[in-house]
């Protein structure tokens, strides 16, 4: 392997807010990622139970870590920085990340850096599409937020009031009866189910000035199964009236800042319905429109390897006995210094 040049700083990050222990490797020169390594927990039957994340976390760490190491060629000594993400996210699951990154900053020597998980998703957004400065959707399985950069922080212009975009999906799914697995074939499972489906009447449709509701489309759309309505039908309108909530928000908060740039990312950025939403409507307020690179749309090491890089650039770091986990740190609280710098951006 060609040697690496002598002014390159190389960032090892570490995520572990859910269900995936990622391990990636990004630096500042070409080329950028340098591994991607994911250890996925699948629940054998309902949701994440956090303590079982953790253990099996705890198993598959140390291999991850090496091999991350492997694929890029690298040893730990040629490592500049340790990143890791500190939340938000389950407590078990974090601690275990956090345990990982500060033994390595410790044992090695190398600067820790912290790493907010919702800002990690809009700047690897930002760094896979080359949008400098965008609003940008996030949906997840914990988190729907429209955000966008003003004055040192990412501002929040509308949220979920109470449970997740992709917690919606993953909570009907289960109860209906059709996950999981609740990827199929590339779609979730609801999207699969929805095919053929028509428009029905009884699904609320919640949008409170800039924020969105989805627990009221849950119960409306548990209730007409059981009073007989199609599943079909119910997939295809639940489906509709959230991602159309979703981007109805995201569009006042375009018109709002005057932005010419959209960006979508988090887990369920992949869903081809809500992209093709998310860009007929960036086209209707003359908007540039570029979604996450699928790959890096769910939850991975890289993410909080590039955001790592860019916030230790700008002198971003912390001591390893006082990196905390925070399980409700919010995107608004997080300065960003660096931007809207990143790795091959500028």
């Amino acid at each position: 392997m060609p040697s690496r040049p002598r002014d390159e700083t190389i960032v090892l990050g570490i995520e572990s807010t859910a269900h995936t222990f990622g391990v990636g490797i990004v630096s500042d020169n070409p080329p950028y990622i340098l591994a991607d390594v994911r250890r996925k927990w699948e629940p054998r039957s309902g949701g994440i139970l956090p303590r079982e994340v953790a253990e099996y976390f705890s198993k598959v760490a140390g291999e991850a870590v090496e091999e991350a190491l492997g694929s890029a060629g690298l040893s730990i000594k040629e490592i500049s920085a340790i990143a890791v993400s500190l939340g938000p996210g389950m407590g078990p699951a974090l601690r275990v990340g956090a345990t990982v990154a500060r033994a390595l900053a410790l044992k090695h020597g190398k600067p820790l850096v912290p790493v907010n998980h919702a800002v990690a998703h809009i700047e690897v957004a930002r760094w896979s599409t080359g949008l400098r400065d965008p609003v940008a959707l996030y949906v997840a399985g914990g988190n729907t937020t429209v955000v966008s950069f003003v004055d040192r922080r990412y501002r929040v212009f509308g949220e979920t009031l109470d449970i997740a975009l992709g917690n919606l999906l993953d909570t009907f799914a289960r109860e209906a009866g059709i996950a999981p697995p609740y990827i199929v074939s590339g779609q979730h499972a609801v999207d699969v189910c929805a095919e053929g489906g028509e428009f029905i009447e009884g699904i609320p449709y919640v949008v409170k000035g800039q924020d969105v509701s989805f627990s009221g489309i849950l119960t409306a759309s548990l209730k007409l199964l059981k009073r007989g309505a199609r599943l079909r039908d119910v997939c295809y309108t639940l489906r509709e009236v959230a991602f159309s909530s979703v981007v109805e928000v995201t569009e006042r908060c375009v018109a709002h800042t005057g932005k010419k740039q959209v960006t979508l990312t988090g887990g369920v950025a992949a869903n081809k319905l809500l992209n093709s939403k998310m860009e007929a409507m960036a086209s209707l307020q003359d908007a540039v429109y570029k979604p996450v690179d699928v790959r890096l749309s769910g939850d991975n090491g890289v993410m909080i390897a590039v955001t790592g890089l860019a916030a230790f650039r700008s002198g971003v770091t912390v001591e390893p006995e006082k990196a905390f986990i925070r399980q409700k740190w919010r995107i608004d609280e997080v300065d960003i210094p660096w931007y809207p710098w990143m790795p091959g951006l500028g």
